[in-house]
């Protein structure tokens, strides 16, 4: 029994991992893993919240686990697991809606934004902030990283959580939001003003840790960049070459500071030479760990001692909210 605290991260499967992910935030879940006892799973239930195309769902759950694996998430220090495996979740999430108030569902700040965009909202939209509260309280997790925007989600299942603990006896341990610190924030080739992003509309912008590596280095030779052929670290006045040597620093090791000394007296094509060529090796690399993973017998391995763990875990909370509760024979 590991004396760590438990940390929990859930991942929706849905668009592509950018390379501003895998620099940005990935790099602090490779940290995390180290400190904490942690749990990461793909949270394919949430994603049925809105009309998802069955097939092209189902390759992705498989996807995003192998190449997080690849891109550096130990399954020796992760327990890593499918959502819908345990079906001992979506069961206890009916058991807390039972002790959610309408109105804190309502005011999550992503229901009342994609409640407003579409008037035909499914039920799941309203109640997926009480199946995450599960998705934190039947493993225990002390501490959930989440983005800023997500922080509420943490604070209600932490509301779910003590109320439940007052009504019925302690049952759960109260979660602490851990808002993530963010890595280098990675910006888009084309518009450097604005991060790189799974959705945005320009794919030339985007690089997806699933590009092929020439298309990798076109990209980066076609990103934009200024007029004045300094390979020079300024975000205010050339955020595109300071976009290009923090992809560079990210993937070398090497500070900002020496790659700006490397390439004194040298112009923006040799720059963009370099960047792409460390880019495209790093990326080939990980997508060799990831086509050894996706049809192996190793990921199957990973995941069903994921399934198998988890579920133990929440049949033991599954049954005993029941007896808390009184809905036992």
């Amino acid at each position: 029994m590991s004396d760590k605290k438990r940390i929990l991260t859930g991942l929706k499967p849905t668009g592509e991992l950018t390379l501003g992910n895998y620099i940005g935030s990935l790099s602090q879940m490779i940290k995390l893993q180290d400190e904490y006892d942690s749990y990461l799973f793909v949270a394919d239930l949430h994603a049925l919240t809105i009309p998802q195309n069955p097939k092209e769902l189902h390759e992705r759950i498989r996807r995003f686990i192998a190449m997080y694996i690849a891109c550096g998430i130990d399954p020796k220090k992760n327990t890593i697991y499918i959502q819908s495996e345990n079906e001992y979740i979506p069961a206890m999430s009916y058991l807390l809606e039972c002790a959610t108030y309408y109105g804190e569902a309502s005011r999550m700040i992503q229901f009342k934004e994609k409640s407003k965009q579409n008037a035909n909202f499914t039920l799941g939209l309203l109640t997926y902030p009480v199946l995450m509260a599960v998705d934190i309280l039947y493993c225990d997790a002390d501490y959930v990283p989440v983005g800023i925007d997500q922080k509420q989600h943490v604070e209600l299942a932490r509301d779910i959580a003590e109320r439940f603990n007052k009504h019925y006896g302690e049952t759960f341990i109260l979660p602490e939001p851990v808002v993530s610190e963010q890595g280098i924030k990675i910006k888009d080739l084309k518009d450097p003003c604005k991060k790189m992003s799974k959705s945005e509309e320009n794919p030339q912008g985007v690089i997806s840790m699933f590009d092929d590596p020439e298309d990798i280095k076109k990209k980066i030779m076609k990103a934009t960049t200024d007029s004045d052929n300094e390979v020079r670290f300024d975000e205010e006045n050339k955020p595109g070459i300071s976009n290009l040597l923090n992809i560079a620093s990210a993937l070398t090791g090497k500070s900002v500071e020496e790659i700006e000394k490397e390439f004194i007296g040298k112009g923006y094509g040799d720059f963009k030479r370099y960047v792409a060529d460390v880019t495209a090796e790093h990326i080939s690399k990980i997508q060799e760990r990831y086509n050894e993973l996706i049809n192996s017998k190793e990921l199957e391995e990973i995941l069903d001692e994921g399934r198998d763990k988890t579920r133990e875990l929440a049949k033991v909370k599954f049954e005993l909210i029941k007896e808390r509760m009184g809905v036992i024979r």
